[in-house]
């Protein structure tokens, strides 16, 4: 067997809070009971327990005919509001430019008049014409002047009611489309939809149902993430923090362990266990059925909040997963002098001629272990390991049992 080129670490031995282990309960992230806003019947209840959802997804949907009827009205009332704003936007500049027109034509007919009424004048002094004659010029003038006035008050006019008549028409549009507006809304509001990414639990409605405002449909819980809960005395709680890590094991999943941070302590105890509620949160994961922590699962947590004790630490590098329990391999020395045979101390067979290459300096050795709590990069073992043992932390994931090592670091 050809000798694997591996990097070790030593084992260390600490002063570290014991471990205590509580059972607990998975719990959802988030839990909602989704109710109705509005009253009305179930015409289709989209969803069925244990089916998931995504945020804004429909869960069941209420009739809107009646709705849909109005809204049509609504929108058809909206259209014509529209046409008329637009058709008073082209006319008024049309009105004030005719009001102009007439304006100017009544004031040249009263500067004509006025004009004739003074040559009439210079004629009734000269005995050309008679008093009847000059008066009659007089009225002409009088009635253009008059009637310029009149044109000029209804130009000015105009220009000041015409952006008042705009404001008005757009005024009337803006109402019909916040009548339209709610009207979409109200229809919205019949269709029920998830507030977060999840899954159904329970149902409290079916097609048919008459639902009034307020009235529960579905409940969902997120699962993207969970919480375990645990009841924690209170004698512990001042070696308790908000981060520490905690070891999580489901009763229902063995083999599998999770290391995770304290997320929450509650600071209510329950009075007849004086006992309070600690929440570790795990991040979950894809399985049967969907994810594969569910809630209402049995776990136990490991919590570091015993009294002070002598453990054993091994880098989190050293662990080999995936097994039926977790395993490091130690760097055990030869148990003969370089160049000799190499024998392995789990009893590998001496190798028939030196493998070419630097020669080893140890043989692996497998070694099962019972994970405890994390120590930053450090995590604590139980098993068959001792401190000052090499644990290989770099090419232990393709090592078997009693194959030669080649360590790079020698210093641990």
């Amino acid at each position: 067997m050809p000798a694997a080129t591996v990097r070790v670490a030593a084992v260390q031995q600490r002063e570290l809070a014991s471990e205590q282990t509580f059972v607990g309960t998975v719990v959802p992230l988030r839990t909602s009971t989704v109710g109705s806003t509005v009253e009305g019947r179930v015409v289709e209840l989209l969803v069925r327990e244990g089916d998931q959802v995504k945020e804004h997804g429909a869960l069941a949907q209420l009739r809107i005919e009646q709705l849909q009827i109005q809204l049509a009205a609504a929108n058809a009332e909206l259209e014509v509001r529209k046409q008329e704003l637009s058709e008073l936007r082209i006319s008024l500049p049309e009105e004030i430019k005719q009001a102009e027109d007439r304006m100017e034509a009544a004031e040249a007919l009263a500067k004509y008049t006025g004009s004739q009424l003074q040559r009439a004048r210079a004629l009734f002094k000269s005995k050309t014409i008679s008093e009847e004659e000059l008066q009659e010029k007089e009225s002409a003038a009088r009635a253009a002047q008059e009637k310029y006035s009149e044109n000029k008050v209804a130009l000015a006019l105009a220009k000041a009611v015409s952006p008042v008549k705009v404001l008005r028409a757009e005024a009337t549009v803006a109402v019909q489309e916040e009548a339209v507006r709610q009207l979409k809304d109200d229809i919205a509001e019949h269709t029920i939809v998830a507030p977060f990414d999840g899954y159904v639990t329970m149902e409290h409605t079916e097609k048919g149902e008459w639902i009034a405002k307020g009235s529960p449909v579905v409940e969902v819980v997120e699962l993207s993430s969970v919480d375990v809960e645990v009841s924690v005395l209170e004698s512990y709680l001042p070696r308790l923090r908000v981060g520490m890590m905690a070891r999580v094991t489901i009763g229902a999943l063995p083999g599998e362990s999770w290391e995770a941070p304290v997320a929450a302590i509650v600071p209510q105890a329950d009075v007849r266990s004086r006992s309070f509620p600690v929440k570790v949160r795990l991040k979950n994961r894809d399985g049967p059925g969907g994810v594969l922590l569910k809630s209402g699962m049995f776990a136990r947590v490991s919590l570091p909040v015993g009294d002070r004790a002598s453990v054993l630490l091994v880098p989190k590098d050293a662990l080999v997963l995936g097994g039926r329990s977790p395993v490091v391999y130690v760097a055990d020395p030869l148990p003969q002098s370089r160049g000799g045979n190499v024998a392995s101390a789990q009893g590998a067979p001496p190798a028939a001629e030196p493998a070419p290459g630097p020669a080893p300096d140890a043989v692996a050795r497998l070694v099962p272990v019972e994970l405890g709590t994390a120590a930053d990069e450090w995590i604590k073992v139980r098993g068959g390991l001792k401190p000052g043992d090499r644990v290989v932390v770099e090419g232990n994931e393709r090592l078997f049992p009693g194959q030669p090592v080649v360590i790079l670091n020698r210093e641990p």
